[in-house]
C-alpha cells in the first residue's frame, strides 16, 4: 500500500515527519523534527538546542538518501535552505570564499572560477550528474566526507581552508584537519561550517582534476587532484596531489608534492611523481575495480593531470 506522511507542527518554521504504511506501520525515514532556519544564527540556535540529535541539511544530496534507507537518523533536521546569505561567491583577501549554501553547479560554470580556477571548475563538472550538481553543495560535500567524494581531494590539492562558526564565534581549520575519517570531520558539536577558502592562484598556477567512473553519476572508481605553480624557470614551486577513492579518506599524497618541488615537468618527473600515487592509495576491491586496478588508476590519473596542469600553464612536458 503507498506509504502515507503525517506532519505535527510544532511551532513556526518547524515541524514533526512521520512517514507511516496504511496499515499504520513505520516506513523511511524514521521520524524527525524539521527546522528550516532563515539565517545562521536561526541554525546555530537549533544545534545548540538539540546538539548532537540534530543535523544540517544544506542540498541533501547525500543526506537525503541516507535517511532513507535509515543509515542515518536525526531526530532533527535543520534545513539551511532559507539561508540566503550563505549563497555566495566571492574574491577577497587571496582567496575565493565559497558559502555554504553555493551550490556544485556555480563553481563549474563561474567565469571567474573557470579563469582562474581551473581545478575546481574540473571538479565541479564531474560531481555526479547535473541534477545533483544544481542542488548539492560544496561546504555540504566536505562536511559528509565521503572518501568517494570528489571535492575532498580537490580542497586537499588546493590547500583549502573550511570556516566553521559556533555561538563562541568562528575557527578556521586546515582541511588535512577537517577531514578525519570515512564521514567524519573534526566539526565540534555546536558548530555549523558556513565556508571553503580556496588560495587564489597566481598566473604561474594551474590544476586539473581526473576521474574514471563506471558510467555517468557513479562514484569515483578513482580519481586525482593536481594542482601546481611553476616559477620562471619553469621548475615546480608549489605542488598539490591528493586521490579520491583511495583509502578511508581523501589522500594526500606528500611524497608526490616533496618530488616535484625544484624539478622540471620531464616524463621522468611525473613518471617518478604518479608511482608514488600508486605507493599512497590504499583503496579497496569492489565492484568497480580490484585494489591492484584502483592503484593502477590513481597512479595513472596523477600523470594525466601534471600533464594537463603543463599544458594549461602553457609548458610542454618535455622528454
Amino acid at each position: 500500500m503507498t506509504g502515507q506522511k503525517s506532519y505535527r507542527i510544532t511551532d513556526q518554521g518547524s515541524f514533526t515527519c512521520r512517514a507511516t504504511s496504511g496499515k499504520g506501520e513505520n516506513v523511511f525515514p524514521a521520524a524527525f523534527d524539521y527546522i528550516r532556519a532563515h539565517s545562521a544564527e536561526e541554525a546555530l540556535a537549533a544545534l545548540a538546542q538539540h546538539g548532537a540529535e540534530a543535523r544540517i541539511l544544506a542540498g541533501g544530496q547525500s543526506l537525503i538518501p541516507a535517511m532513507r534507507l535509515r543509515l542515518a537518523r536525526p531526530a532533527v533536521l535543520v534545513d539551511l535552505g532559507g539561508v540566503k546569505d550563505l549563497g555566495y561567491l566571492h574574491e577577497e583577501g587571496g582567496e575565493l570564499r565559497v558559502g555554504a549554501m553555493t551550490r556544485d553547479v556555480t563553481l563549474e560554470r563561474d567565469a571567474n572560477v573557470r579563469a582562474r580556477y581551473s581545478l575546481l571548475t574540473d571538479t565541479g563538472a564531474v560531481v555526479a550528474d547535473p541534477v545533483v550538481r544544481c542542488l548539492g553543495t560544496v561546504v555540504g560535500s566536505l562536511c559528509h566526507s565521503d572518501p568517494s567524494g570528489d571535492w575532498g581531494a580537490a580542497a586537499l590539492a588546493a590547500r583549502a581552508v573550511m570556516v566553521a562558526r559556533s555561538a563562541s564565534g568562528e575557527r578556521l581549520i586546515p582541511i588535512d584537519e577537517f577531514l578525519v575519517d570515512s564521514f567524519q570531520t573534526s566539526l565540534e558539536e555546536g558548530e555549523l561550517a558556513v565556508e571553503v577558502r580556496f588560495p587564489t592562484p597566481d598566473g604561474r598556477t594551474h590544476g586539473s582534476y581526473q576521474k574514471i567512473e563506471r558510467k555517468v553519476g557513479d562514484y569515483a572508481t578513482a580519481a586525482a587532484a593536481v594542482q601546481i605553480t611553476l616559477g620562471e624557470d619553469g621548475r615546480v614551486t608549489h605542488a598539490g596531489v591528493a586521490l579520491t577513492a583511495a583509502g578511508p579518506r581523501p589522500v594526500r599524497v606528500d611524497a608526490a608534492e616533496k618530488l616535484l618541488l625544484g624539478q622540471l615537468l620531464t616524463e621522468d618527473v611525473i613518471r617518478a611523481a604518479s608511482e608514488e600515487a600508486r605507493a599512497a592509495s590504499d583503496p579497496f576491491a569492489d565492484t568497480r575495480g580490484s585494489v591492484e586496478y584502483k592503484k593502477d588508476m590513481a597512479r595513472v590519473l596523477v600523470a594525466r593531470g601534471l600533464r594537463a596542469s603543463a599544458a594549461r600553464l602553457g609548458t610542454g612536458v618535455t622528454a
